[in-house]
Order: C-alpha cells, then sequence, then structure tokens
C-alpha cells in the first residue's frame, strides 16, 4: 500500500467510524503515511537539509500528530505522536527561516519580518524561534522601523544573548551595531 493510499484509507476509516475503539491507531497511521512521503533517503545520512524542500507531507503529519495528541491524549500512540510533533515543529520552524532568510537577502524586509513572527507565534518552543527574532530584528533595520527593531532586539537579548546573529553585534541589513540600537 502506497503512502498515499494509506493515508487515503485511514481517512476513511476515521471518517466512517470516528468513535471506534481503534480511531486512535488510524488517526496515527494516517499521522506517520505523511511523515514517511516527507522522508528523504538521504536525509539519514545528514546529506541534505530536508528543511529546504518542500514540506508539503510533513504539514499533514504534524496535524494528523496534532490531532492524535489532542483527541486522544491517553492513546498508546500519544507518546510517540509528541515525540514527531517536536521533530516536525523544529523542521518547519527551520523551513519557514529558510523562507525569510531568503526574502532578506532579496530586500523583502516585510516578507521576512512575518514569515519571522510567524515561526514565533505558532512555534514558540521551536529551536529556531530565537532566529525568527533576529530574523525580524534585521527585516525592521531593513524597513528603517528601528524602534521596532530595538524592541525586539531586546527580547532577543534576553532570551537568547549568545544568538550566532548577534556575534559582533551586527545585523545584515545595512551593518546597523546592535549597541546604537540599544542606546
Amino acid at each position: 500500500m502506497t503512502g498515499k493510499t494509506a493515508r487515503a484509507a485511514a481517512s476513511r476509516f476515521i471518517r466512517l467510524h470516528p468513535t471506534h475503539p481503534q480511531a486512535d491507531y488510524a488517526l496515527y497511521m494516517r499521522g506517520l503515511s505523511s511523515w514517511q512521503a516527507g522522508r528523504f533517503s538521504l536525509e539519514r545520512l545528514r546529506l541534505i537539509d530536508i528543511s529546504k524542500r518542500d514540506l508539503g507531507a510533513s504539514r499533514d503529519a504534524y496535524t494528523d500528530f496534532r490531532e492524535l495528541v489532542s483527541r486522544y491524549p491517553d492513546s498508546e500512540y500519544a507518546p510517540d505522536a509528541q515525540q514527531r510533533i517536536i521533530y516536525l515543529r523544529n523542521l518547519l520552524a527551520r523551513h519557514e527561516l529558510h523562507v525569510a532568510d531568503f526574502y532578506l537577502r532579496k530586500g523583502a524586509y516585510l516578507a521576512a519580518v512575518e514569515r519571522g513572527r510567524w515561526v514565533v507565534e505558532n512555534f514558540p518552543e521551536a529551536e529556531a524561534t530565537r532566529d525568527a527574532l533576529a530574523v525580524m530584528v534585521e527585516g525592521y533595520l531593513g524597513l528603517d522601523m528601528r524602534d521596532r527593531a530595538r524592541e525586539v532586539l531586546q527580547v532577543l537579548i534576553e532570551n537568547d544573548p549568545g544568538n550566532e546573529r548577534l556575534r559582533g553585534r551586527t545585523f545584515r541589513p545595512q551593518h546597523v551595531s546592535a549597541e546604537s540600537l540599544s542606546a
């Protein structure tokens, strides 16, 4: 059975039998089929960064696993689903940062700020959230919104004083020093 077929079969079962004792298993299997569809053989060898790829299947898996944990918190599949949620949350947040960095390089600062804000609001526990704050600072600097940049920079400094983008205290767009923003 292919991933799409498995996903369709699980969806059909859930739709037809929402109160079945094994509905949690069907939801788990639907999530696993999307999980598997979003995997790449070279990923395990760490030869590619899949956060730079199309993550449609990974988004589906994230949604399915969250639904499983929400609807069936006591399910035997919930602990595994929760671990996969953490992985997928970090993956999806990194993907959004790659897009935001692309926007920064192209000078689309508002789009970069919005991507960074989306990561902060939707994935606050993700590892990439602090980098999202740095993207927002850089975007606000590019938009010449120094007060907003200063506010976000302060949050970044308080939460991640060792952030890679703070090294040398210089941000990219206009090479404005963080100290001048803090003043």
